[in-house]
């Protein structure tokens, strides 16, 4: 289980999902763009929501030292997500297509 430091908090997410993530908080503080960034819990269903910008120290650590090529499929649905109204909602991977993991 990753983890996920970020406003003096922690939160656990799969390596998989933090390194996929790390990429869309990434590429989006790179361009000096905040959005929010919202996930259901694990066991209760409930929601978190932070707002990432980069006022904030942000710190991403895995369990795995390796991680698996990236599904340029989600990280592109997580990027689109970005950009709505309401910030991204992490969504499940989707199941990978002939061609779509890896290279990113």
């Amino acid at each position: 289980m990753g983890l996920l430091s970020y406003g003096g908090a922690d939160y656990e997410l799969s390596d998989r999902l933090l390194a996929h993530v790390q990429v869309v908080i990434t590429t989006k503080l790179r361009r000096r763009e905040s959005f929010a960034l919202s996930w259901i819990r694990d066991g209760d269903g409930g929601r978190e929501a932070i707002w990432v910008d980069n006022g904030l120290p942000i710190r991403f650590r895995y369990d795995e030292g390796v991680i698996a090529p990236l599904n340029r499929e989600w990280l592109e649905s997580l990027m689109d997500g970005t950009h709505r109204p309401n910030g991204l909602l992490i969504t499940p991977e989707p199941t990978a297509s002939a061609g779509s993991k890896g290279k990113s």
